[in-house]
């Protein structure tokens, strides 16, 4: 059965073919009885060999528009190429504007002396001394002659009046030029200074004297046809010639043009060769060496049929500089009110500046690389997503127990911090509700009815009328948890349970948010890697370490997460499919913004009554909702003592060094004791009995009981 959708795509239909339930088949010869049975127009075909104009008629196959204007994307870049371009010629010419000033009064100096040399033959009459010299070297030889003597006086007589004239026209224009210009206004005098200056400047240049100094923009990168076909021969991806041939080169589809801050071309392999557009990809170091570049800086990727391209035609953008390490872009997010997770989330901008927005609906991510890479903040920017959307309910676990995610309290439905025992069994139980939680969706889902719930999965109907929100599942520093689990059993069942929710929650609403450093086989089992679909690595030291976050080949493929440097801090290689990635530089969310929208989320599900869990319980938040300041010491004891009713002294100490070490690093039991009780809570037992011990400890209630509430 087939069914042509109403949205075309590039002006055809799609078409879905049903598989599964087939009814009918239809064998060669009826589909030829059936072809020869409808009745076929006659087509004329223009090429006809008996047609006149075939020739006259054939259109070109060839683009109407230049390569730099075809798109306005290429037309904007370009536009925008050209300001900078002019920006930077201003720039360089105004700073030297005095050295121009001297150099032309230099040039005009010598123009003047040259004017001068040219002028004097004529101002001292040198046409008429050569008659007088003549004359008067016949008057030597014949000084009876009275004629010749006559002549010789008169000739010289002559040569004086014109010399008189001469000079004195000339020093009657030189005074009235001066006297002009110093009667007249300044813009004026400027003016004339010009139309004198100007010409004697011009006069007094040499073959090689220029006035303005070289303005052409130091481009980092040049690219031409010739330096690619150089980078994809020496890395073997293009056949070497013999003698004068080169051999064959690449066939150039776009380009190379300028694009923006770098060079863009658009080329295929030629046939023969043996090579592929994979080929290529796998070799961008190699080429960028060839071009003069960091790696980094070149982007390439397959053009696919759906764009035109074959398996041999390459995209490739050369940028000028580093195209990552430009100040960040300050997260939308943080300035929304409300946001839709079916909605992509606004995740970053690649190299050459286009938005990066992710859909996480249907899908499960994994964020992966080195410490203080801006790993969690990358992680950090997803869940923000879900807290401007009152139907997403999270569940996070911080194995790091660190600030990063401590307001989430406000929000979140469970929330686990820390690696301790205690913490380890409410990730349990939280995993248990979850697994629970997805069981009871697909109980529901199967009973509804198609028109309800057509696929099979959440509807933003189903969302609402049967109160079955999104599922954020947020998981920080996972290979804590396995660490901290030495029991290998239990080990292999959290790492089913969490298997279990990335691969078949998606349907039921759960998105899964993992993060992890290097994830190997013993800190995050491949069972768990490969089933998720998007995924992001940070700065890792080898490919090895970038194809276990971002998946087996994918470091071949081109991305790889190991070309990343230091200064690539919030830059990561995101994969959203088989082969779609892209490095993308991360919008910035700081810690203070998010901590602003966990605030903004927890209104929101207030309003929508969606406020559930540990977060409608937070008695630290909710006091201070009703205008109660809760000491930050009995505010950071809850926090230490989350997952458990009662503690020990020692243990609650040194709960609270790791939470804020700045401030309980040098707190004793006695110190502990006597701030709590400033800040007035009281003790029903100095002493608590946990697993079998008595020792020195504190109470939970006892200290949410020194939290006032209006009555």
């Amino acid at each position: 059965m087939t069914e042509v959708l109403e949205r075309p795509v590039n002006g055809h239909p799609i078409v879905k073919v049903n598989l599964l339930k087939p009814q009918y088949t239809v064998t060669h010869d009826e589909a030829s009885q059936a072809t020869a049975a409808e009745p076929s127009e006659p087509v004329e075909a223009v090429d006809r060999d008996d047609n006149p104009l075939a020739d006259w008629l054939t259109v070109p196959d060839v683009p109407v528009l230049p390569a730099w204007a075809r798109t306005p994307a290429v037309l904007k870049a370009n536009t925008s190429a050209l300001a900078r371009l002019c920006w930077w010629h201003t720039r360089f010419h105004g700073i030297r504007v005095p050295k121009y000033a001297v150099k032309t009064v230099w040039l005009a100096s010598r123009g003047f002396f040259r004017a001068s040399v040219g002028l004097w033959p004529t101002l001292s009459a040198q046409d008429h001394t050569a008659a007088v010299k003549a004359l008067k070297a016949q008057t030597k030889l014949k000084p009876e002659d009275v004629d010749l003597a006559t002549r010789l006086q008169m000739a010289h007589a002559e040569r004086t009046r014109t010399r008189r004239w001469r000079f004195g026209a000339a020093a009657v224009g030189v005074a009235a030029t001066a006297l002009g210009v110093y009667l007249a206004p300044p813009l004026l005098q400027t003016g004339l200074a010009g139309a004198v200056v100007t010409p004697l400047a011009y006069l007094g240049r040499g073959d090689k004297t220029q006035l303005l100094d070289h303005g052409t923009p130091p481009l980092r990168v040049d690219m031409s046809a010739q330096q690619l076909n150089d980078a994809l021969r020496a890395a073997s991806l293009l056949k070497s010639g013999k003698g004068d041939d080169e051999g064959p080169k690449v066939s150039c589809v776009m380009g190379p043009v300028r694009d923006g801050r770098g060079w863009a071309v658009v080329f295929d392999l030629p046939k023969g060769g043996g090579k592929t557009a994979a080929d290529v990809l796998a070799k961008r170091t190699t080429i960028a060496a060839e071009l003069g570049v960091d790696e980094i800086q070149v982007v390439m990727s397959r053009v696919r049929a759906a764009q035109g391209g074959n398996a041999s035609r390459v995209s490739m953008w050369v940028a000028d500089d580093d195209p990552y390490l430009a100040d960040p872009v300050p997260s939308q997010l943080a300035k929304m009110e409300r946001f839709s997770i079916w909605d992509p989330i606004p995740f970053g901008q690649d190299a050459r500046g286009n938005r990066v927005a992710v859909p996480v609906v249907w899908q499960s991510m994994f964020f992966g690389g080195l410490p203080r890479r801006g790993k969690t903040f990358t992680q950090r920017l997803m869940t923000a997503a879900g807290l401007l959307d009152p139907y997403v309910r999270h569940y996070l676990a911080d194995f790091k127990g660190g600030q990063d995610w401590m307001q989430m309290r406000q929000v979140a439905h469970r929330l686990v911090l820390g690696a301790e025992d205690d913490a380890i069994e409410a990730f349990k139980a939280m995993l248990a509700e979850l697994l629970t939680e997805m069981e009871r969706r697909f109980a529901i889902l199967r009973e509804l009815p198609t028109s309800i719930c057509p696929e099979g999965k959440l509807t933003p109907e189903i969302v609402e009328r049967y109160n079955m929100p999104f599922i954020f599942f947020t998981v920080d520093e996972l290979q804590e948890a396995f660490i901290a689990v030495s029991d290998e059993k239990e080990r292999k069942a959290i790492i089913d349970d969490m298997a279990r929710i990335a691969r078949r929650g998606p349907a039921a609403g759960f998105i899964s948010n993992y993060a992890s450093q290097r994830p190997d086989a013993e800190s995050v089992p491949t069972k768990l890697r490969e089933i998720i679909t998007i995924r992001a690595c940070t700065q890792v030291t080898d490919q090895t370490s970038s194809d276990m976050v971002l998946g087996k080949g994918k470091a071949s493929m081109g991305a790889d997460a190991s070309v990343l440097s230091e200064d690539h801090k919030g830059v990561v290689v995101l994969v959203t499919g088989p082969a779609s990635f892209a490095t993308v530089k991360n919008d910035l969310l700081t810690t203070a913004e998010f901590n602003a929208l966990c605030a903004k989320g927890r209104a929101l599900r207030k309003e929508a009554g969606q406020l559930t869990g540990d977060a409608a319980g937070d008695v630290v938040t909710e006091a201070g909702e009703q205008g109660y300041r809760v000491p930050a010491v009995v505010s950071d004891v809850l926090e230490a003592m989350q997952h458990s009713p009662r503690m020990f002294t020692r243990d609650l100490l040194q709960r609270l060094v790791n939470l804020d070490e700045d401030t309980y690093g040098d707190w004793d039991a006695e110190k502990l004791a006597k701030e709590l009780e400033l800040a007035g809570v009281k003790r029903t037992s100095k002493q608590v009995k946990i697993n079998g011990e008595n020792g020195a400890g504190y109470q939970r209630r006892d200290i949410e009981g020194s939290i006032p509430f209006p009555q």
